[in-house]
């Protein structure tokens, strides 16, 4: 439905800027006002619902701007084919000229201030009201403001269009003197903010205030993030871990790279900085630092592994069998820290030359909220989670069901009468068009189904819950620190927490959850693509899960429920075993889901589940032991290693201490400059390693 009016409003827009030049020509007074007033609406309706069209518009060179004098042209057209007095003509070209220009130069205006508050650190938690950034300019004139300035065209065109119609020119000059009037007090308040803007503080003073900052928290323990094009989408990466940073014994940091990652980063107290330029990462001060810890394998973390001090260690964001759990880039890191011994004979077999000491277990601090399967309490109806990975960055890395199998497993799913909850990967559909499309028909099949299965009851359940479900999210999102402004204004409004906070975030966010399935009944399906409800919350709300190789299994065994494996190539089974760790305690899934059935009798006949002595194996081998749990054997991990690398550090001073000096020999500069190969006259900067990201 949603795609229908998309093309409808396409559809209307096309047709109304086509018949613009047409009623203009005729002229017809009132059909061109009925195009200019549906080529205006639907504008708006499709920046709001289409953007990607309109991004290929822009691409097109038909930008918004361009649209807005071609509208504008067509109207003194048809002013001029109407006869109107020729001063009403002049003096509307030269208002609609001055409002461009005045667009355009408050479009200049919004980007000088835009630079002037790019800063090189922005900030959270930590007490920056000592910085003396200004506050940011009033929402109605800094954000969208290109669109609030061209729509100041609009009593101009409303007064020619009135005066044409009325046969008098008062109309006219009204309109023209409140565009021109409304356009000129926009710019001057703007003008006005760019003086304060003028007063944000310079780079140094702003890297040294957050210097003293840091130099008060003392961190000790650093997890740095980078990705080349971070969105909301890629954010679990760093989000997953923030629970376990704040249980740490040391102190915590976290350092992020990209403003994207900034505005989406989860709740926490732990102080966040984020230094998009490596010449200004390289200028904070981190001297107790002594463990940093990388989520990804990225091409700025050569950034961070500069820092001798401190040990570096990978521990990724899941535990899978995919290429990116046993990267060969791992090598540059001090230690490997996997959940299990799966993880150790994983790297292990693809014989990187990373030694077995170098690799560390330490478990799942992250899986602590997921319900074991004896406290699960089954509902009416099975329910299904089918979470399929997305198509990966390669083809050789695509373990991706949806292309092959996604539609008809789904169709097969519908017709056993269970309850689905369908959660694909967030970046499902970023490289493949055909894994989007099965995504958007998974999705309609769902909805039509749920279209059969008490509708009324739910509507009004949902349209019951919806406003305490944004009131939830309003404060979560206040907790968080996601906020309004930019990140300058954030690191403007940074404060350290002056109170623990956490029972309240944790309260809310069970009271969302709770609220938000209660108002799904216990009969439709489920589609999951925000950020809540999690994932282990999904995997609480299960029965089954059904997957593809990735982390997400790895997970869902720690609740030891059933869970299927799609092995869309149809290999043989002890093949497909052989060759993926978690397929051990799994049901596997052919392509055309002939098992299907049989598979779901684990479901509804729980006794029948010839697989549950394999996943209690499994679960050891891949997430470790149960005790001590994963949080006591990470938080060990840490200490000893920092102890280490203090260790290492005191050795080092000592060494240089005992070491006699070495006497220089003066040499005259010019003759040391004459004596130089030019070739290897510039100093040696080291190319950062060939890093892929999967």
């Amino acid at each position: 439905m949603r795609g229908n009016a998309d093309l409808l409003l396409v559809f209307l827009f096309g047709a109304a800027f086509a018949a613009l030049p047409v009623f203009a020509l005729v002229p017809s007074l009132w059909g061109f006002a009925a195009a200019s007033a549906v080529s205006y609406l639907a504008d708006e309706a499709l920046h709001v619902r289409s953007p990607g069209f309109v991004r290929r518009l822009a691409a097109l060179q038909l930008d918004r701007t361009l649209r807005f004098a071609v509208r504008t042209v067509m109207l003194l057209a048809l002013a001029q084919r109407m006869n109107a007095p020729d001063t009403v003509l002049i003096t509307g070209l030269a208002v609609f000229c001055a409002h461009f220009a005045m667009v355009m130069l408050n479009s200049a205006l919004h980007h000088a201030i835009r630079k002037r508050r790019m800063l090189p650190v922005a900030v959270r938690n930590l007490d920056m009201s000592c910085a003396g950034i200004p506050d940011q300019p009033p929402a109605y004139l800094y954000r969208r403001f290109l669109r609030k300035l061209l729509h100041l065209d609009l009593p101009a065109h409303a007064g020619l269009l009135t005066a044409l119609a009325a046969g008098t020119t008062y109309p006219a000059y009204i309109g023209y003197a409140l565009t021109t009037g409304l356009a000129a007090a926009a710019l001057l308040a703007l003008l006005k903010q760019f003086r304060t803007a003028r007063r944000m503080p310079g780079r140094d003073e702003m890297i040294r205030e957050v210097n003293r900052q840091l130099a008060g928290h003392r961190p000790e323990v650093a997890l740095y993030f980078s990705f080349a094009s971070v969105s909301r989408d890629f954010m679990y990466q760093v989000n997953m871990w923030i629970e376990t940073l704040e249980q740490l014994d040391r102190r915590p940091l976290i350092i992020l790279r990209e403003h994207a990652s900034f505005r989406h980063l989860g709740r926490t107290r732990i102080p966040v900085v984020c230094v998009p330029k490596a010449d200004d990462l390289a200028e904070l001060e981190l001297p107790d630092v002594r463990v940093v810890l990388y989520p990804g394998n990225a091409g700025k973390n050569v950034h961070m592994l500069r820092i001798a001090e401190a040990k570096h260690v990978f521990i990724g964001h899941g535990d899978s069998d995919k290429l990116a759990s046993s990267n060969r880039v791992s090598k540059v890191y001090d230690e490997i820290w996997v959940a299990g011994r799966a993880g150790r004979d994983r790297y292990q077999r693809v014989r990187h030359a990373i030694s077995d000491e170098a690799i560390v277990e330490v478990g799942r601090p992250q899986l602590a909220p997921i319900r074991l399967h004896t406290d699960h309490t089954p509902g009416p109806l099975p329910v299904v989670l089918y979470a399929p990975t997305w198509e990966g960055w390669s083809d050789d890395d695509c373990h991706t069901s949806l292309i092959p199998m996604g539609v008809t497993l789904v169709e097969k799913l519908l017709a056993q009468n269970v309850r689905v909850i369908y959660k694909p990967h967030p970046l499902t559909g970023r490289r493949s068009s055909a894994a989007a499309d099965a995504d958007r028909a998974i999705r309609a099949m769902l909805s039509a189904d749920n279209e059969q299965r008490e509708p009324a009851q739910a509507a009004a359940r949902l349209a019951a819950a919806l406003p305490r479900l944004k009131e939830i999210q309003a404060r979560l999102d206040e907790l968080a620190g996601r906020h309004g402004g930019d990140y300058t204004q954030q690191t403007r409004d940074a404060r350290v927490p002056d109170r623990d906070d956490t029972a309240e975030w944790r309260v809310l966010h069970a009271e969302w959850h709770r609220i938000f399935w209660a108002s799904r009944g216990m009969l439709r399906h489920n589609e999951i693509l925000g950020q809540l409800p999690t994932l282990y919350e999904c995997f609480n709300q299960a029965d089954i899960l059904i997957s593809d190789v990735s982390s997400v299994v790895a997970d869902f065994v720690a609740g030891l429920k059933p869970y299927v494996l799609t092995n869309a190539h149809d290999l043989p089974d002890e093949e497909f075993r052989a060759a993926y760790t978690t397929a051990g305690g799994a049901y596997l899934l052919d392509r055309a889901c002939t098992r299907l059935p049989e598979i779901l009798r684990s479901v509804r006949e729980p006794h029948h589940d010839p697989m549950a002595p394999h996943r209690r194996t499994l679960k050891e081998y891949v997430l470790g032991p149960d005790r001590p749990s994963s949080m006591e054997r990470f938080n060990t991990a840490v200490n000893a290693l920092a102890e280490r690398a203090e260790a290492e550090m005191t050795e080092r001073r000592a060494a240089r201490q005992d070491s006699p000096a070495i006497p220089l020999q003066r040499t005259d500069s010019a003759d040391l400059v004459g004596r130089l190969d030019p070739a290897v006259s510039e100093p040696f900067r080291p190319r950062p390693p060939d890093v892929t990201v999967r």
